[in-house]
């Protein structure tokens, strides 16, 4: 019995996959059915800047074509997919976000991009994020503001938050985005969906608008983490292009999620040592933390001691996007998003040795985090330090009682871009009043394997997939 629209929208990618290969669901028609959902939602969620219909339609007829023939098939063919607006998509327009580029059209795809598409995945449009990706919300002078499918009134994060957002609300079941500073993980956990940071160089970045060189990666965001695992079996791998990306691994990172976590050593810190934390955030994460206990895992509360590192990853990305457009700033502060014109400020007055004294920083923090990840095969910790907060306001100034800094309310992310190691954001669970909180699990340097096992365990412990927005 054929599903039906509102079935087939939560269905997983990995499951759509393979009911396309065995002719059980036409390509077209569910190419057809998330464009409906797309044209009813996305006026009310502003998820996606750019819908790409006839894109999508003829790349699903093609994938049915190719099976009346016969033909191999990829991995995903027939699936729907969206992509962040940083992200370059040959014949399709690209922004960023900004109005500098609004009518820009690349003549290449980013090498995710054109991985997915040559695997048989359709493409159905770009997904809102904030200019250059500058900030971890999810609006721009060109298109507006994201919400978030929880609740229309919150912030959905960001800057993949218009991927966030599509996947949460069933527009799509595979999204790619960006993460500079936790911009994968943090829409993620704020929507109640996955986003997977993969390890620095595992997926190659090219080309790309500057401003995030030695910290932006690109990955999924999804509503299963056995999807997550199935886009990184496409998207990673080398290319010389970028001297950055690593060599293939053997095996598969779908398999990965069928591995066993018993037996390993995991640490949970609420706080990292220095964060203050909204106490629904906290709980929502101890509970998690503990249940790696019941999942056959060695779970010990720490204090990494770390440095608080804030003001290295600013000095780094103000420098960087400065040097990217601060040419721009004299002709066109207008048409920039007002935020973003205060950061190159910030990064115009950065010396070259205020720079390079932050790269010195940063192989300091690399060695204590590795010494530290020595011990420990996992590292446990809030994805952020509060539940997602009004669309109208600023991120809060004050956590618990404490007066934090800007970046206060995500200080659990950014280090680990300064750092490479991998990391997800999976639901942790969700506050009394229905906000989604999520669970950041940090691996060793390059075991994606070993973080997508633990979070495929705990998914499959506490069920949140199956949870869904009140749309």
């Amino acid at each position: 019995m054929p599903l039906r629209a509102d079935e087939l929208v939560w269905r997983p990618a990995h499951v759509l996959a393979a009911l396309v290969r065995s002719k059980q669901l036409s390509p077209v028609e569910l190419t057809e059915t998330v464009l409906t959902r797309i044209e009813a939602l996305n006026p009310r969620l502003n998820a996606f800047c750019l819908v790409t219909a006839d894109v999508a339609r003829r790349a699903a007829r093609e994938v049915e074509i190719a099976l009346a023939r016969g033909e191999p098939l990829g991995p995903l063919a027939g699936v729907p997919f969206s992509v962040k607006d940083v992200l370059f998509t040959r014949g399709v327009r690209t922004t960023g976000g900004s109005r500098l580029f609004a009518d820009a059209v690349p003549d290449e795809d980013a090498v995710a991009v054109a991985r997915l598409r040559a695997a048989g995945a359709v493409l159905v449009g770009k997904t809102n994020t904030s200019e250059f990706g500058h900030k971890a919300l999810t609006d721009c002078p060109l298109f507006g503001a994201t919400r978030n499918p929880w609740n229309p009134a919150l912030t959905p994060g960001g800057s993949s938050g218009g991927a966030a957002a599509a996947v949460a609300a069933g527009l799509g079941p595979l999204a790619l985005g960006t993460d500079g500073g936790g911009s994968l993980r943090i829409p993620a956990a704020f929507c109640g969906v996955v986003g997977f940071k993969p390890s620095w160089g595992r997926v190659p970045q090219h080309p790309v608008f500057p401003g995030w060189e030695l910290l932006g990666v690109t990955g999924p965001i999804t509503r299963t983490v056995r999807d997550a695992a199935l886009v990184l079996d496409v998207i990673a791998g080398p290319d010389d292009r970028d001297r950055d990306s690593l060599p293939a691994e053997p095996g598969s990172y779908l398999a990965a999620c069928e591995a066993s976590v018993k037996g390993l050593h995991v640490a949970w810190s609420p706080d990292l040592g220095h964060a203050a934390v909204e106490p629904a955030v906290q709980a929502c994460c101890e509970a998690a933390a503990a249940a790696f206990e019941e999942l056959g895992c060695h779970v010990e509360v720490v204090s990494p001691g770390w440095e608080d590192a804030e003001e290295v990853f600013t000095t780094l990305v103000s420098a960087q996007f400065w040097a990217a457009w601060g040419d721009r700033v004299a002709e066109a502060e207008a048409a920039m998003d007002p935020t973003l014109v205060r950061f190159l400020r910030r990064g115009e007055r950065v010396s070259a040795r205020d720079y390079l004294r932050a790269r010195e920083r940063v192989g300091r923090l690399w060695l204590e985090v590795q010494e530290f990840l020595a011990r420990f095969d996992l590292l446990l910790t809030p994805t952020t330090a509060v539940a997602p907060f009004p669309l109208e306001a600023r991120p809060p100034r004050e956590i618990a009682g404490r007066p934090v800094s800007v970046l206060g309310w995500m200080p659990f992310t950014f280090l680990f871009n300064l750092t490479g190691q991998p990391a997800a954001s999976v639901p942790a669970g969700w506050t009394d009043d229905g906000r989604p909180v999520g669970l950041q699990i940090v691996g060793r340097r390059h075991a994606d394997r070993t973080v997508l096992a633990a979070a495929a365990a705990w998914e499959a412990a506490s069920g949140w997939s199956d949870r869904r927005p009140p749309l």
